[in-house]
C-alpha cells in the first residue's frame, strides 16, 4: 500500500491547541482551580524572590530587625502555600487532561466506526491503531503536565519580569534585548519539534504495523519459517523509530543549551552594566541581588520551557493527527427514506464500479434481477467481480454508474441502517469477537433475542452439538476471532448469526466454504429452506452447492458472461461448463 504524503505541519500550534481547548468546556471548574493553582505557584516564587531586598536592606543591614523575627514564618508559609498551589495545578489539570483525552478516543473510536470502506483500503490498521494509542497518550501530555509547565514557568517569568522592571527598570531593558532572541529561537525550535513529531507518529504506526502483521499471522510464520524475516522486519523499522527519537534527541540537546548560552550572556551583560558608575550607586545591596537572583531563577523557567516544548510540539503534532482523521468525511448516509421489511426484490441497472486503490474497473455495465423468494447465485473465477456485487448492495461501496433497486426505490434512499437490516450477510471472511457463544450469533442485538431463538439458529446451521460440548456450552468465551473455533465452527457461528436475523435477503458469500462435507450438507438443506420466502444472493465456489438455484450468472472480468439454470447452462457447454470440468477434475 502506498502511503499517502503527509499533510503540511502548520507553523502555529494555537489552532490546533484552540479546538483541542473546545473539549474542556464541560470541565471549566477543574480547569479554573488548575490554573488558579499554576499561578499561584508561580505568584508564590516570586514572592519568595521579592522578600531577600528588604532582608538583606532592613534586616541584615539593622535598620529594621522585626525582619529577621517574621521572615522564618513567612518562608513555612509561603512553602505550604506552594504546596496547596502545586497539588491545585498537579491534579486538577490531570483531572481536565484525562477527561479530554477520554473524549477525544471515543471520538475518534466512533468516527472511525462511521468511515467508508474505502477508507480502510487506503489505510492499513496498524497506522490506524497507533492514533488511537500512540497519538492519544501524546496529547494526554499535552493536555496535563505539558500544559501545567507552561502555564506555571510563564508565570514565573511574566512576575520575576515585572518585579525587576519595578526595581530597576534600566537594568530590566536588558532581558527586552536577550527575551526576542530567545522567543525566535523557541518558535523555530517548536517547527522542528512539530515536524519530526511527525515523522515519528508514522514511524509508530509501522512499528504497529509490523507487531500486528506477526501476531496476526503468526501460525503462517512458524510454518513457512518466516521468523527471521519477520525479525528483520521488525528491526527495520524499530531502527528507523529509534532514528526518528533521536533527531528529536538533537533538536532537545541543542536548543536547550543555545536558551541557556543567550540566557547567560544576558545575566553577564547586567552584571557588567551593575558596575558601571553611576548605576552602581542607584543600587541598594538587596535591589542588586533581588535582581540577579531574578535573572539566575529566570534561566530555569526558560529551560523548562525549551524542554518541555518537546513533549507540547508532539501533543500538538498528534492533536492534528486525529483531527484530520476526525474531519474525514463519514459514510453517506443521505437517504430519508426508512424500511421495516422490504419484499425482497433487487434489481442491479447497468452498475459499473471501480475500487478506490484500483484502476480497471471490479464490474462493467452489470445488470441483474432478484425476485422476491428467488436464489440467484454467482459463480466464476476468483477476482471476477463476484464478491463486490454483494459489497454494493448493502453500501459498502458507492457505484459510478448504474443504479441498485430495493423494491423499485434506490439503495440510496434510504438510511443505511434501514438498508443493511434488511440484509443477512455470510462471508468466507468470518469475524467473531471475543465474547460468548450466544453474544456472538446474538450480536449487536443483545436483549432483542430470547436464548430459545439463538439455540434454535445454531441448530439450523448445525452447531448447536459442538457448541453445547464447549465447557460453558453458549456462555463459553471463544477468544480473539474465534481463536478456539475451528475454521468450519466459525463459518457455522456466523450462519447462525444470519439466520437468527430472519432478514428479507441472504447474502452468502462462500458461507460453506469452510465446512466439511457432512457439515456442509446440513447446513445447504437448512438454508435452502430457509431460502424459500427469502431473496437469495449466493456467491459459491463450490458449483455443487449452487444446482438448485432459480437462476445462476457466470462473471467474467467485472460482465455477466452466461445466465441461465443449471441445466441450461451445462446444454450450452460454454463457460459454466468448462468451469464445473476444471472443478469436478480437480476434485478427482
Amino acid at each position: 500500500m502506498q502511503r499517502s504524503s503527509s499533510p503540511a505541519v502548520p507553523d502555529s500550534s494555537w489552532p490546533i491547541l484552540k479546538r483541542l481547548l473546545g473539549y474542556v468546556r464541560d470541565r471549566k471548574a477543574g480547569l479554573v482551580l488548575a490554573i488558579l493553582g499554576m499561578a499561584g505557584y508561580g505568584a508564590v516564587d516570586t514572592t519568595f524572590v521579592y522578600s531577600i531586598q528588604p532582608l538583606i536592606d532592613d534586616g541584615l543591614s539593622g535598620k529594621d530587625p522585626s525582619v529577621l523575627m517574621w521572615m522564618p514564618w513567612f518562608v513555612i508559609g509561603i512553602v505550604t502555600v506552594r504546596g496547596l498551589c502545586n497539588f491545585l495545578s498537579d491534579y486538577f489539570m490531570s483531572w481536565v487532561g484525562t477527561h479530554v483525552v477520554m473524549k477525544l478516543q471515543r471520538q475518534v473510536f466512533s468516527h472511525l466506526m462511521g468511515m467508508p470502506m474505502s477508507f480502510f483500503d487506503k489505510h492499513n490498521t496498524g497506522h490506524l491503531l497507533s492514533k488511537v494509542t500512540y497519538d492519544a497518550g501524546q496529547v494526554s501530555s499535552a493536555a496535563s503536565s505539558t500544559l501545567v509547565s507552561l502555564v506555571r514557568e510563564g508565570v514565573t517569568v511574566l512576575g520575576l519580569l515585572g518585579m525587576m522592571i519595578y526595581h530597576s527598570w534600566q537594568l530590566s531593558l536588558i532581558f527586552f534585548v536577550v527575551g526576542p532572541i530567545v522567543g525566535v529561537l523557541i518558535s523555530i525550535i517548536s517547527k522542528r519539534f512539530r515536524r519530526v513529531s511527525r515523522q515519528i507518529q508514522q514511524a509508530m504506526g509501522g512499528l504497529t504495523t509490523s507487531t500486528e502483521q506477526m501476531l496476526r499471522g503468526h501460525r503462517e510464520v512458524l510454518m513457512f519459517g518466516g521468523q527471521q524475516v519477520e525479525a528483520d522486519r521488525f528491526a527495520k523499522v524499530s531502527n528507523h523509530m529509534r532514528h526518528q527519537n533521536m533527531k528529536m534527541v538533537i533538536v532537545d540537546a541543542v536548543g536547550s543549551p543555545l536558551v541557556q548560552v543567550i540566557a547567560s550572556s544576558a545575566l553577564a551583560v547586567l552584571l557588567f552594566v551593575a558596575a558601571m558608575p553611576g548605576v552602581r550607586e542607584s543600587l541598594t545591596a538587596g535591589t542588586f541581588t533581588l535582581i540577579v537572583t531574578s535573572m539566575m531563577m529566570m534561566m530555569k523557567p526558560l529551560k523548562s520551557l525549551t524542554q518541555i516544548n518537546n513533549q507540547f510540539q508532539r501533543g500538538m503534532a498528534a492533536c492534528q493527527s486525529l483531527f484530520e482523521l476526525m474531519d474525514q468525511p463519514l459514510e453517506n448516509d443521505t437517504g430519508s427514506r426508512d424500511l421495516v421489511r422490504a419484499q425482497g426484490r433487487v434489481e442491479l441497472k447497468n452498475v459499473t464500479f471501480t475500487y478506490p486503490t484500483k484502476e480497471q474497473p471490479a464490474l462493467r455495465d452489470v445488470s441483474l434481477v432478484i425476485e422476491p423468494g428467488q436464489t440467484v447465485a454467482l459463480v466464476g473465477r476468483s477476482g471476477s467481480g463476484k464478491s463486490t456485487i454483494a459489497s454494493l448492495l448493502t453500501r459498502f461501496y458507492d457505484i459510478e454508474q448504474g443504479a441498485i433497486l430495493l423494491d423499485g426505490v434506490d439503495i440510496r434512499d434510504y438510511r443505511l441502517h434501514a438498508l443493511r437490516r434488511q440484509f443477512a450477510l455470510v462471508s468466507q471472511q468470518v469475524h467473531l469477537f471475543n465474547d460468548t457463544v450466544a453474544n456472538n450469533i446474538a450480536y449487536a442485538a443483545e436483549g432483542v433475542y430470547s436464548r430459545e431463538q439463538i439455540e434454535q439458529a445454531a441448530r439450523m446451521a448445525n452447531a448447536d452439538e459442538f457448541i453445547r460440548k464447549m465447557p460453558e456450552g453458549y456462555d463459553t468465551l471463544i477468544g480473539e476471532n474465534g481463536s478456539n473455533l475451528s475454521g468450519g465452527q466459525r463459518q457455522r457461528l456466523a450462519i447462525a448469526r444470519a439466520l437468527l436475523r430472519d432478514a428479507p435477503i441472504l447474502l452468502l458469500d462462500e458461507a460453506t466454504s469452510a465446512l466439511d462435507t457432512e457439515s456442509e450438507r446440513y447446513i445447504q438443506s437448512a438454508l435452502e429452506n430457509l431460502a424459500r420466502d427469502r431473496s437469495t444472493l449466493v456467491i459459491a465456489h463450490r458449483l455443487s452447492t449452487i444446482e438448485n438455484a432459480d437462476l445462476i450468472l457466470v462473471v467474467d472480468e467485472g460482465r455477466i458472461i452466461e445466465q441461465g439454470t443449471h441445466g441450461e447452462l451445462l446444454a450450452r457447454n460454454g463457460a459454466y461448463a468448462l468451469l464445473r470440468q476444471t472443478q469436478f477434475g480437480e476434485a478427482q
